[in-house]
Parts: C-alpha cells; structure tokens; sequence
C-alpha cells in the first residue's frame, strides 16, 4: 500500500481541531481510525495493479535527431475503474537532457496519466528523441493505481519488452544531388565526356577542335566524310570495399561527435552515390576482430543494410591490429577493387601498423584512405596575442605538419589521402571517388 500526500494533509487537518475542542486522547484515537478507514476504504477501491494488461506497438527504427513514437495499450480486466499515473521507463539517452534540449522545445516524458474504466482499454504513446545510436529497450511499467478518494494506491511493475534502434542520422545526404550531377556528367548524359584507361566505349560523334586527337575512329572516318571521335563513359560494375577502424583512434572526439560517427556518415554518401553509377559496395568493420559485415547486397538492398549494421556500432579502445585488417581486407577483396580506409592519420599508427601491409594493398587494389581532421587544430594554429595563443600556434602548427608528413609518406605509396574536417569528410570523399573514376582508375 502506499499513501499519498493528501493522506499526511487530511490527518494533520483532522487532528488540528481535536486537539483544540477536544484535547483528549480519545478524540485524538477517533480521528485516526476514522483515517484509517477511509484508507482502508480507497485502497479497496483501487483497481489490482496485477491484473492490469499491457502490449505494445509503434515505432521500431528511428534516426538520431528525430522523434519516435511507442504505443503503450493499457487493458483493465477487474471490476475496478483504474485511475493511475504510469510510468513508462527507457534509458536516459532516450530523451535528450535539459542542456542538449532546444530553447522553448517540448520534453518528451516517460510519466503518463491515464484512467481506464473496468474492462476497457486506453493507449499511452511516449514520445523518444534518442541522443545516441544503437539499441534503446524498454525497462519496466510502473503503475500507481489510485482509489477513488485519493488517499492510498497500489503499486506495481510489468515487465514490457520492445526495442527501438537508432540509426545514424545520414547528414550528408543532403550533398547526394549534387553528386549526381556530377556523375551524369562523367557517364555521358551531357556534354562533358571523359576519357581514361578504366573506361567504356560509348558512342561515336563529329570532331570538334580541341578533343584529344587519340579518341579518333580512323575507320569511321574512313566511312564518312568528317573525323569521327569516340566517346567514353566510366566503366560500371567495379567494386568498392570500405574499410572502417574501429580501433582505439574512432573513439576520438572531434566537435561534439566520434570520429567513428563521421567516418559513417561519409560512408553512407559514398554508398549512395557509388550504387548509383552501377558500382557495388561491400563494408568491413574491423579492429583485431570483424565487427560488422556486409558482402554480396544488391544496389537497392546495400544502403539500408548499412545504415542498420552502423546502428549499434561502437569504437573499441584497443589497438587496430592492421596486419590483421590487412589480411582481412585481401580476403574480402579477391578481385582488383576500390579500398576505402577510413582511419586515423596519426604518425604512430600509420607508421607502424599500415605502412607496412601497404604494399600488399596496392600492388592487388586502387587505395583511398581517408581521415578526420580536428578542425580546433586550425583554430590553434592560427592563435596570436598572447603566450598560451602562441604556445598553442605551435603545438597546432607542428601537429598539422605531421599529419601532412604522413600523407605524404602514404601517396608516396600510390594511395589517395582525404584528410578534412568532419563536416567536409563525406563530400570530399564523394569528390575523390567521382575523381578516380573520371581518371579511368577503378
């Protein structure tokens, strides 16, 4: 049983006049049992917590940043009104805190009132706006069914399973467009035509002054009475395999997000686009363990299963074992392939864990590696005014020539480097893929 507050307010009411008309024991013992009946009356008139019936529905999947929707169906199967408040319980990073809460924003709650009359039922929705990707479970439904008066309730809890996975918000899709674009150029929808050792015939058409003299048809020609010029399109159906580390260096923070996370999100874009020029994508999680696989999608299919497989995705703070990451990625990729790494640019990693498996790499596969700057490291570099500004000018500068000491040593192997800030890692890596496909190098 448990009692309320109007149950301490009515006896300390009902004792207040006893005690000054009546200053006796007897009426003091009066007025107590007549309380005690009274709570004895409404806790019998509460409806049984035990009966009560729970199912949900709803959502199952939700982005990071926006709202999902779990429906909470409350079945009353006493004889008994129930009038309850409930509390539909998740983990705190389902609801964002009141400093990551938007100014004048409404915040979401787990804490519900209902009523439910004998033998009906009543849906209660609890809105979640996750902070965090991955899985969030429902914990237990409390309930406190009250009687009629009240001034004492029932208590209980019920176990009501559901999940809801948070995928990853996929921010850069927004440059997607203009991506496309890009790539309809290079596949000959317009008039910007491309020529390289990796590409397709496409089709013939007049000279006009200026094309490279080596795309001329001699025996077209021979059969009209202009030059005709052969026209190029990328070749499609190559294969791309991204490489994520999710070693201890993805779970630097850079700006409020894990590298990790960013290195997702250039992902996603890069799937995207690379789905649509006909290319297929394959993914490899890895740090001194598989984490996550995808082999073998179709176009339609890829996208989806990588947003889900990213889901509940998390950094492991142990080093990257790259001889091993190495190996794995020649495993996976058996014919000549695009291999997208995305990992740290930090000398000692680099130094002694990549560079040696590189040559192995590239001597099989085109490599792209791909890295997120810490855009306070510029910030630093360009401090003055005062000795800790300076001081900090130098630590930024000397730590953004080491990393351009790094990529250095990198291309000096054949592999193309992207090394940006988190904001700018998905396009530009869009950028460079569209670039080594105009090149003929896929």
């Amino acid at each position: 049983m448990a009692l309320t507050g109007r149950t301490a307010l009515l006896a300390a009411l009902g004792t207040l006049p006893v005690g000054i008309l009546a200053p006796s024991w007897v009426g003091l013992l009066a007025v107590n049992a007549l309380l005690a009946l009274a709570i004895l009356y409404d806790y019998a008139l509460a409806a049984p917590v035990r009966k009560l019936r729970f199912t949900r529905s709803g959502d199952t999947s939700v982005r990071l940043g926006d709202e999902a929707e779990v429906h909470l169906t409350v079945t009353n199967t006493s004889s008994r009104p129930l009038r309850a408040q409930l509390r539909d319980a998740w983990p705190p990073s389902s609801w964002p805190t009141p400093a990551q809460q938007a100014p004048q924003a409404h915040q979401p709650s787990s804490r519900h009132k209902t009523t439910v009359p004998a033998g009906e039922r009543r849906r209660i929705t609890t809105l979640l706006r996750p902070t965090r990707r991955g899985d969030r479970h429902a914990a237990r439904v409390t309930v406190r069914s009250f009687g009629p008066l009240g001034l004492a309730a029932r208590q209980g809890s019920h176990d009501v399973p559901w999940t809801v996975r948070v995928l990853p918000p996929f921010a850069s899709r927004k440059h997607l467009p203009s991506k496309l674009a890009r790539l309809r150029e290079l596949d000959g929808r317009t008039s910007v035509l491309t020529r390289g050792e990796g590409t397709e015939f496409d089709s013939l058409r007049d000279y006009v002054p200026g094309d490279d003299t080596r795309s001329i048809d001699w025996r077209a020609t021979a059969r009209q009475s202009g030059l005709a010029v052969r026209t190029w399109r990328p070749e499609r159906d190559r294969h791309i395999l991204v490489v994520l580390d999710t070693g201890r260096t993805s779970a630097g923070r850079v700006g409020d997000v894990p590298r990790l996370d960013a290195a997702m999100d250039a992902t996603l874009l890069l799937t995207a686009l690379a789905t649509r020029a006909g290319d297929r994508v394959d993914l490899l999680a890895y740090d001194r363990r598989i984490r996550a696989h995808i082999q073998g999608r179709s176009a339609s299919d890829v996208l989806p299963a990588m947003v889900n497989a990213f889901a509940p995705l998390e950094p492991a703070l142990i080093e990257t074992d790259a001889r091993g990451l190495g190996a794995t990625t020649l495993r996976h990729a058996r014919r000549r392939s695009l291999v997208v790494l995305l990992t740290s640019l930090e000398a000692a990693p680099v130094e002694e864990g990549l560079l040696p498996v590189l040559p192995r790499l590239t001597q099989r596969h085109t490599v792209l590696v791909a890295s997120v700057a810490d855009p306070y490291i510029e910030e630093m570099s360009a401090g003055r005014g005062t000795v800790d500004a300076v001081y900090g000018a130098a630590a930024g500068a000397q730590a953004q020539s080491q990393r351009r000491r790094t990529a250095e040593q990198l291309q000096r192997h054949g592999v193309t480097v992207v090394d940006t800030v988190p904001d700018k890692l998905a396009p530009a890596l869009a950028d460079a893929y569209l670039a080594l496909k105009a090149a003929g190098r896929l």
